[in-house]
């Protein structure tokens, strides 16, 4: 039987229009408001999580779901990057960035590396994998990037060329360790299937 897992990623918060480091910041309130107004487009889910953050916890109120909080869900670590901005981090430590965003196995900054993400994303889609179903998730769009190298397979590094704007739908659907990925749809009023 096929499993599907539909990843929705939060509104956005000032985190992102800042480009900073997530520091488990709040959503903007208009977005909150669009995720409100997509309340009852998602299918029903067998079973619904969301990442412990505020704004995915938040996200997913707004869209009417009862939420539980995994932690094998959180965004990626930071360390002491954490709260700054990718400019100021940059403006200080111009290597460690460069290696940040070329090198997946790089945790300078004392947090996570991407490969570590991805590991805990893809041991979680397996341990959902044998209980077929619909699994509905709140994640960070970190989290949604990890999902889409894991079930395609793909190398880590490959992380970095998947956009995922605020409050769309990334879709895996399988069985047997096996994932198909529809990307991106956005979570409006009428769009739900």
């Amino acid at each position: 039987m096929t499993t599907r897992v539909m990843l929705v990623s939060p509104a956005a918060g000032d985190a992102q229009r800042e480009v900073r480091f997530d520091d488990d910041s709040p959503p903007h309130a208009a977005g909150l408001r669009r995720a409100r107004a997509a309340a009852g487009t998602l299918p029903a889910a067998d079973r619904v999580f969301a990442s412990p953050s505020v704004r995915c916890r938040r996200t997913a109120e707004q869209l009417g779901l009862p939420a539980g909080p995994v932690p094998e869900l959180t965004g990626c670590a930071m360390g002491e990057w954490r709260g700054r901005t990718l400019a100021e981090v940059a403006e200080t430590e111009p290597l460690a960035v460069s290696a940040w965003l070329s090198d997946p196995d790089f945790a300078g900054h004392g947090g996570e590396s991407l490969r570590q993400l991805c590991d805990r994303v893809a041991t979680w889609l397996t341990r959902m994998a044998p209980d077929a179903g619909r699994v509905l998730a709140v994640v960070e769009p970190d989290v949604v990037r990890a999902a889409a190298v894991c079930a395609l397979r793909v190398p880590a590094d490959a992380f970095w060329r998947l956009d995922v704007a605020p409050l769309t739908v990334t879709e895996l659907s399988g069985r047997g360790g096996r994932w198909n990925l529809g990307l991106g749809r956005a979570l409006e009023r009428g769009a739900g299937s």
